[in-house]
């Protein structure tokens, strides 16, 4: 009588969207209120034991995400399809597994990532009770043209210094390159959306602040222009609220 081959653990690719609003964050919280804490749990519970996920990048408290990626290493000896089924049961209202398939081992959510995109909503004046918990209510008129010119300042490889909240111990290289910074408005909603293939601690929204910091005329075109130059933070960039920030898509 032939004895079954044991099944080899392989890498699985995983794509979810949640509402941050739910959740501390991507990462693991010790009060496990981070959506890698509803992950990682419902993944203990599939196989039995402890089983890791790996994130292409940390998200803030508050920070969503329509489209972040994940990984983890796991031995499954069924299809892909009854693995997903089994994940997307018995988690959290606010997490939604879109997608999963095995991948290479090569395959990292996080260092094989080539670039990332971020949509932040404002919405000029009071938004309504669906729409309040996903943008920025800003009570004063922006002036867009302005903000659209501030926003072609800031594209390209630049020292982002004057444009980051400091966390740690500050000698991370503040240099990346946004490959694209747009401003959209659709009556009173404007997205901003910035790709890059890293971003810094809180960069997505700083920029932001400092675009709604032209649109209101708190600072001018000129002066983000310098900020670039000088590499100093100053009080008129604002670090806009997590609540309008959109993880989009990572790119590999």
């Amino acid at each position: 009588m032939s004895v079954p081959s044991p099944v080899q653990s392989r890498r699985w690719k995983c794509v979810c969207a949640y509402d941050g609003s739910a959740f501390l964050g991507w990462q693991s919280q010790d009060q496990k209120k981070g959506v890698q804490d509803a992950v990682e749990a419902r993944l203990t519970e599939i196989f039995g034991e402890v089983v890791h996920a790996h994130a292409s990048g940390r998200t803030d408290a508050g920070v969503h995400a329509r489209a972040q990626v994940f990984h983890f290493d796991a031995a499954w000896r069924h299809g892909a399809d009854k693995l997903l089924a089994a994940l997307r049961s018995r988690i959290p209202d606010a997490l939604q597994i879109i997608s999963l398939r095995p991948v290479s081992e090569k395959f990292h959510a996080r260092f094989s990532v080539k670039r990332k995109r971020y949509d932040y909503f404002v919405h000029i004046g009071d938004a309504d009770p669906f729409t309040r918990p996903y943008c920025w209510p800003v009570f004063r008129p922006l002036d867009f043209d302005a903000m659209c010119a501030a926003a072609a300042v800031l594209r390209g490889r630049h020292d982002f210094r004057a444009f980051i909240a400091l966390n740690g111990t500050g000698r991370e290289n503040t240099v990346r390159e946004v490959t694209r910074l747009d401003v959209v408005r659709v009556g009173r909603r404007i997205r901003i959306t910035a790709e890059a293939p890293g971003f810094l601690y809180k960069m997505v929204r700083s920029l932001t602040g400092a675009l709604v910091a032209v649109g209101i005329g708190r600072l001018t075109v000129a002066d983000v222009r310098a900020l670039l130059r000088a590499g100093q933070r100053v009080p008129a960039v604002l670090t806009a609220p997590p609540q309008g920030l959109f993880l989009t898509k990572v790119f590999y």
